[in-house]
């Protein structure tokens, strides 16, 4: 009894019965909270449990504890498994400690995983060439030489085709550019929506264009994306040389002030050139916003040329100024609250027709009106000013009207947007000072107007979860 105690494979059987059930609880345990915590590191140390440890133990069983000779076949099978799951689990470790955690915009974070695909594979190929060079003897060298003249052949007769891959993988490695950047290379332009090894994909806006990233790596582009911040779009507009050019430029400039598109805090500006031409900047939020912010920017510049009697691009011609438009207005409005033909004839001579493009805003929250101004066809929105927004307070249609604070000199408690193109009748404070007085009933309605436009704005502030201590100034 005491022989075979003193026997040296019964210490290592009983050393790998107890220890590797041990180590496998361990390591189940550590798996588990590696994984409750979603860590990279998880996927080594399952590999470690699932296939390192009982392979290590088998291969411990077979060379200590039943002392197999090292020539013997399966030994050499075990030796050789156990090996290429170390250099598994060696390069899985790597690769957690150097990318797994990786700083945003470090050089671990920007390198293409093609690259450590292809280091990792090299690695794996050299660790299996030591590692049958020193279980089974083999003599590696040849082999090696082999691969070695056929990688120049290959690589000769390839090198078009693999210089451009090796470019476009140093283009993935520098990242000059992101997914979501907008690229001008010359012949392009448009949005980077996908990136791979080979080309990169860009969306036009009429088709997606896929660009080679070797052409990219040989040649010069923009990326429009960076700086961040502001993105510049540029306009040129003309008028005619009647057009006093400090009216023109303070129109360009309340038109762009007015864009939904603009970048928080940004401020356009607007230049006089000569020859009745003007430039525009506008500080849009990236380069996605161009297109659309021009385009409504001209819409309502042709809406707001009109209201001031300017001439875009030399045409100062307006529809709603034919003859008639204003009297039947005005007729409308006498209909609708009972006015005397003294009151038609006052406002006919004092008042004139405004038109709205869609969205434009008609009247800004916190200033004082300088006019009341009934819809004539078309609808307002109502909207109360928010910290990062605004909310929608109602919808108002044709004879209601907006403005009637300029009776009390307060500023304005909603904003109003044309939610159509709408036109209205814009009655001046003399006018309407003047209609209040012969008509008191006139005055109680607007005063009634008033009391419901504060307690719908109220009531949709609190809809929204909204203090009136919460909104901005003014």
């Amino acid at each position: 009894m005491i022989d075979v105690l003193k026997s040296g494979w019964i210490g290592w059987a009983i050393g790998i019965g107890i220890g590797v059930p041990l180590l496998l609880v361990v390591l189940t345990e550590v798996l588990g909270a590696l994984t409750r915590r979603g860590s990279a590191a998880a996927k080594p140390v399952r590999l470690l449990r699932n296939w390192v440890v009982p392979t290590a133990g088998l291969f411990a069983l077979l060379a200590f504890a039943l002392q197999s000779p090292s020539d013997q076949v399966w030994v050499k099978i075990v030796a050789t498994l156990l090996g290429f799951l170390l250099i598994l689990l060696v390069l899985g470790a790597f690769n957690v400690a150097l990318f797994a955690n990786a700083e945003e915009g470090s050089w671990r974070e920007r390198i293409p995983s093609i690259f450590v695909d292809i280091a990792r594979l090299a690695l794996i190929v050299v660790g299996l060439a030591i590692l049958f060079s020193w279980v089974w003897s083999a003599d590696v060298g040849g082999l090696i030489a082999a691969l070695g003249v056929t990688s120049i052949v290959i690589g000769l007769a390839l090198q078009n085709a693999v210089g451009s891959v090796i470019s476009g993988l140093l283009l993935l490695f520098e990242q000059p550019f992101k997914l979501g950047d907008w690229l001008n290379t010359g012949s392009v332009q448009g949005q980077v929506i996908e990136v791979n090894w080979r080309a990169v994909h860009i969306d036009t806006g009429a088709g997606i264009q896929i660009v080679p990233n070797a052409s990219l790596a040989g040649a010069s582009f923009t990326n429009l994306s960076l700086p961040t911040g502001a993105f510049h779009a540029g306009l040129t507009v003309s008028f005619t040389t009647d057009d006093p050019p400090h009216i023109v430029i303070e129109t360009l400039l309340d038109v762009a002030r007015s864009l939904p598109m603009l970048a928080d805090g940004a401020t356009p500006h607007a230049a006089y050139l000569g020859s009745a031409k003007y430039s525009v900047d506008l500080p849009v939020r990236g380069p996605s916003a161009v297109d659309s912010a021009s385009s409504l920017y001209l819409a309502w510049l042709w809406y707001a040329a009109r209201r001031r009697g300017l001439a875009l691009d030399g045409d100062s011609t307006d529809p709603i100024a034919e003859p008639g438009r204003l009297e039947a207005a005005v007729g409308h409005l006498s209909s609708s609250y009972g006015l005397s033909e003294d009151d038609v004839a006052m406002i006919t001579a004092a008042s004139r027709l405004e038109r709205f493009g869609t969205g434009e805003i008609v009247q800004t929250p916190g200033t004082i009106p300088d006019a009341m101004r009934f819809i004539v066809d078309g609808h307002l929105h109502l909207w109360a000013p928010v910290h990062g927004g605004r909310v929608d307070v109602l919808t108002i249609d044709a004879d209601d009207y907006v403005g009637q604070s300029v009776l009390t000199r307060e500023g304005s408690l909603v904003g109003a947007s044309a939610a159509t193109v709408t036109t209205l009748l814009v009655i001046p404070l003399e006018a309407i000072d003047a209609l209040v007085r012969r008509h008191p009933r006139l005055a109680r309605r607007i005063g009634q107007s008033m009391e419901n436009r504060q307690r719908a704005t109220h009531e949709a502030l609190a809809a929204a979860g909204i203090a009136r201590t919460n909104l901005p100034e003014g």
